[in-house]
């Protein structure tokens, strides 16, 4: 009689609890398809609108903190703290950045994704667009968080002219 008792109380404590935890906000899985590509085509745009803008601030928030950046003129950087401030010293008010065409994106399980693109960066104060490169980024969903992981950043060269 004791542990039937027992096993109502557990079951009248227990059942109230799991119902708590069935309906708690869990985060949201990573999307796949096209939704991925939106995603990441979004997360882009706002990562570069920061870098663009000099918002070093937002800029920085896209990074892990321990991020690895490869850089094939500009060597390693193994921090946040790193890339923001070569951006800062680099970048701001000197260069923007526009991406060329369609990214590819391709999900890791569990983790995130894989963006694959190619950019251009035009001068500031003349307009024009002399630099072009390509880029690889494996982007962390965590937390409800996306991040940049790692960054390649590489085959720069100069854009021919036009004929």
């Amino acid at each position: 009689m004791r542990n039937a008792l027992l096993a109502r109380l557990t079951c009248l404590i227990a059942l109230p609890f799991a119902a708590c935890l069935a309906h708690a906000e869990t985060p949201a899985a990573i999307p796949s398809g096209d939704e991925l590509t939106r995603t990441i085509a979004s997360l882009d745009t706002k990562v570069f609108d920061a870098y663009n803008h000099c918002d070093l601030k937002t800029f920085g928030e896209y990074f892990s903190t321990d991020v690895e950046f490869y850089h094939d003129k500009g060597g390693l950087m193994t921090s946040r703290d790193a890339v923001v401030e070569a951006t800062r010293r680099n970048i701001c008010h000197k260069v923007r950045r526009e991406r060329v065409g369609n990214i590819e994106v391709y999900p890791i399980k569990d983790y995130g994704a894989i963006e694959i693109g190619t950019h251009k960066f035009c001068q500031i104060d003349t307009g024009k667009c002399e630099g072009m490169g390509k880029f690889f980024h494996i982007w962390r969903y965590q937390n409800g968080q996306w991040q940049l992981t790692r960054v390649m950043s590489y085959d720069h060269h100069p854009i021919p002219p036009a004929k």
